[in-house]
């Protein structure tokens, strides 16, 4: 399911540099990257429908 939601995130954001790698101690979450940056976290919904929520932290000190 990771590869199908990574090659989403890719035509959405046209980015084929987005990768998601999963977490060791997390089943239901992947870690997601741009290059070597990491960028936010991808959750599975817990409705259990297949959903997923794609979650990106903006800090201040990253903004011009």
């Amino acid at each position: 399911m990771m590869r199908k939601l990574e090659g989403h995130m890719r035509g959405t954001f046209a980015n084929a540099r987005i990768n998601l790698v999963p977490r060791p101690k997390q089943k239901d979450s992947a870690e997601v990257y741009i290059n070597d940056e990491f960028i936010g976290v991808v959750f599975e919904d817990e409705d259990g429908d297949g959903s997923f929520m794609f979650e990106m932290a903006i800090l201040a000190e990253d903004l011009p």
